[in-house]
Order: C-alpha cells, then structure tokens, then sequence
C-alpha cells in the first residue's frame, strides 16, 4: 500500500529496501488474495516507490534519527486532510457502489485530534504548505471527481494499516526516549488484516468506468506525490 509508510527506503547498509518487504505472514496471504482492481493500484503506486526512495525524513524516522518536534508537525499536516476524507468519504464512496468499507474502524480524525494534544507541548512548527495544498486538491475532488478523490483513501489508509505499523513502532520508541506518550495514529487494534480485507473490499466494488478505472490509478501516483512533498517538508523542519 503506499502512504508515506511505504515509500522505499534506503536503509543504513546502503541497500535498498522497502518498509513493506517486513510485512507479517498474513499479508502476504492476503496479497494473494488482491482482487484485480487492487492490484493494479499496487502496480501503479510501486513505480512512486522507487521514485521516493531514500526521502530524507522517512530514513531519519526509520532510522530514530527524527525528532519529536518534526512528529508534531507530521500530525498538524494529517488533520485537515483525514478530517475532510472522513466527512465527504462515506457518502461519496457509497454513490460509486462502495458501501461495505469500515470508515468508523478507519477513522483516524479522534486518534489525530489525541495527538495533536499530547504533542501541544512541542515547540510549534509553521503551518504546512505541503498539507494546505493536499487539502485543496481534496476539496476539488471531492466536488468534481469522487472517484479521484477514493485514490487518497486507499493510499492513506492502506498505508496507515500496512508500513504504517512498523513507522509507529519507531515514532513511538523516539517519543518514548524523550518522556513523550505514544501516537494514537496507527493504533488500529488488533484486527488490521481484516480491516485490510474490508477496505480492499470496498474498492473492488466500486461501479467504475473504463476511464474512471484509469483516472483512479492516476490519482494514486498523485495521492503518493502529496505524500512526498509533505516528507520533503519535514525534512527542513530545523
């Protein structure tokens, strides 16, 4: 899945690798499982991998090089956009034909909100640039190309369920070295093969067109590309 937990990464021994290569035995049963629209967003959103390889943020993270204060700012960025995905999202999605997806259990605006709470205490980060542009992009979307705007969905939850998991570890071990609490971000509970299952589900039964099939794949490359640009804004957090 490719959110920014996805991106491929180089790791210390100078190796390429992507955090979706750790993934756990039951993922990669569940791959065998991918119906075909879920697998062309896998095709297509692979090639923004090795695009992204080596985002200076993502390294540092994985690394536990990154800093509390750029994990602060990382949460700021997310609120708006998951905020706006998950109050136009239901709606939108269950017109194109997706009505089983698990919004209550994907969720991430409470968990966000938590956060950005706990983390209240850090040295504020000027506003995201990155961030306000993602969310126009998304309020375009959601008015004129519902469709489009599903290719965020699966990139940012998808993302969230899958190398999310292992960023959360090492966020969270980073926070733990500096007296902070935990993200509640990508705590999903214990069920997240499911909730895999379920969001698949949803986008194999969305009543596409032949050109809104390829509009989606398009807009998951684009959806990466957001990614990218808020990762490279971290990166310059001083």
């Amino acid at each position: 899945m490719g959110s920014m937990a996805d991106l491929m990464l180089s790791t210390p021994s100078g190796s390429a690798s992507s955090i979706s290569d750790h993934a756990q035995p039951g993922d990669a049963q569940l791959r065998k499982g991918f119906g075909p629209r879920v697998r062309r967003l896998h095709a297509r959103i692979g090639k923004a991998h090795h695009q992204a390889e080596g985002m200076v943020f993502s390294r540092a993270l994985l690394e536990g090089r990154a800093q509390p204060h750029q994990l602060a700012a990382l949460i700021r960025a997310l609120v708006p956009a998951y905020a706006l995905l998950e109050q136009e999202g239901p709606a939108l999605a269950a017109a194109l034909g997706a009505t089983s997806i698990p919004w209550q259990a994907l969720g991430r605006s409470t968990a966000l909100q938590h956060d950005l709470a706990t983390l209240s205490a850090l040295p504020a980060t000027p506003p995201s640039a990155a961030a306000a542009i993602w969310l126009e992009q998304l309020k375009l979307l959601a008015r004129q190309s519902p469709h489009r705007l599903m290719a965020h969905v699966y990139v940012r939850y998808g993302g969230d369920l899958s190398g999310g998991q292992q960023l959360a570890e090492q966020a969270n071990a980073i926070l733990r070295a500096h007296q902070l609490p935990a993200l509640n971000f990508w705590a999903f509970g214990s069920d997240i093969t499911g909730l895999k299952q379920a969001l698949h589900g949803g986008f194999e039964a969305m009543d596409l067109s032949p050109v809104e099939e390829e509009e989606l794949l398009d807009e998951a490359e684009l959806a990466f590309q957001a990614t990218q640009r808020l990762l490279a804004e971290l990166a310059d957090q001083p």
